[in-house]
């Protein structure tokens, strides 16, 4: 089948390309994200392959589906960023790439956790300049500390495991309640009570209507003062303004992000010598107990072959006529519940 992949890089080619070589699909690779204006590029292919920050919302697919596209084949989990019932209104079929890093995910998410509480990026920076003054490095143990795992899917499982290996007390929310997680000693409670009794909180759920900023100004209010947040999953499940604010009063002691909710314009790309516009993600960063990374959390080796392998798959089956256990259809609102990832 004759695919164009949008908002590809190098690593990108070499793993999808691998990954076709039995295959024998016909890919053209294009830089630029997909969005309205960029959705003639495709003009003429069946399938279009996109990641996180491509547009595929009614208007994009109204372009592609008038060229010819019959397929979106998402190279991510998530798929926030599809308008399903619009696809599914002009024939347009849906895959995606379901729980391909995990581990890598997970163990980013403690990554953060380790470095902020043990000032392990400040300590680098000083250590290279000389100063091996221990002075504002003061951590805590993580023996005893409560971590609060909101999404209890393979990633906040996995999360859970870990965290429990530390000797941390783990607290849960989900609206399904994961056997695995309960069997390490977590505990399911509602989220008033999760917010007040956490140390440490870290989100793993999917972005939908329901989890749009999900830590907001209430949900902190309700935290104890000087804990941590970590997300790993989607910019908006957090407020960013309310959570500045949060930092400014020292309700949060600790913030660490891989994901930003207008990260699209910045993530993925090189902009060190350019004026960053943003200034909300700008104050973010001025803070010192705020720790970074650019959407990376996914990245392992093993990640990017388990995606090329399981796209190549599902764009086969689909021009082949089998049935593809990774096909994603709208779902009627009600049943638009699932908190996990």
């Amino acid at each position: 089948m004759k695919v164009a992949v949008f908002s590809t890089k190098a690593y990108d080619r070499q793993f999808l390309e691998a990954a076709n070589s039995d295959k024998q699909h016909d890919l053209v690779f294009f830089e630029p994200r997909l969005t309205r204006d960029t959705a003639i590029l495709a003009a003429g292919f069946p399938a279009v392959c996109v990641f996180v920050h491509d547009q595929v919302d009614a208007s994009t697919l109204e372009v592609l589906a008038s060229h010819g596209t019959r397929l979106i084949a998402l190279r991510c989990a998530g798929f926030n960023n599809v308008d399903l019932n619009t696809a599914a209104d002009l024939g347009i079929t849906v895959v995606r790439v379901p729980a391909y890093s995990p581990y890598g995910v997970a163990e980013h998410a403690v990554g953060l956790i380790l470095s902020l509480n043990r000032k392990i990026h400040h300590a680098y920076s000083r250590v290279r300049e000389g100063n091996f003054s221990l002075n504002r490095l003061l951590g805590f143990n993580l023996n005893g500390r409560t971590v609060g795992v909101i999404g209890t899917g393979k990633i906040g499982l996995i999360l859970g495991q870990i965290m429990k290996g530390f000797g941390c007390h783990l607290l849960a929310y989900d609206v399904y309640h994961n056997p695995e997680l309960e069997a390490l000693g977590g505990k399911y409670v509602e989220l008033p009570e999760l917010f007040a009794n956490s140390d440490i909180i870290s989100l793993h759920c999917p972005l939908t209507e329901e989890t749009h900023h999900l830590i907001d100004e209430q949900a902190i209010a309700q935290m104890k003062p000087g804990m941590m947040i970590i997300n790993t999953s989607r910019g908006a499940l957090i407020d960013t303004e309310a959570v500045i604010e949060g930092l400014k009063s020292g309700q949060i002691g600790y913030l660490g992000v891989d994901v930003y909710e207008q990260e699209s314009e910045l993530f993925f790309e090189d902009l060190s010598g350019e004026i960053i516009q943003d200034d909300v993600f700008q104050h973010l960063t001025t803070f010192p107990n705020v720790l970074i990374t650019g959407h990376q959390a996914f990245f392992t080796e093993e990640a990017l072959r388990n995606i090329s392998d399981t796209t190549m798959s599902n764009i086969a089956d689909i021009e082949q006529g089998r049935p593809c256990h990774n096909e994603i259809r709208a779902q009627p609102q009600a049943e638009n519940k699932v908190l996990v990832k």
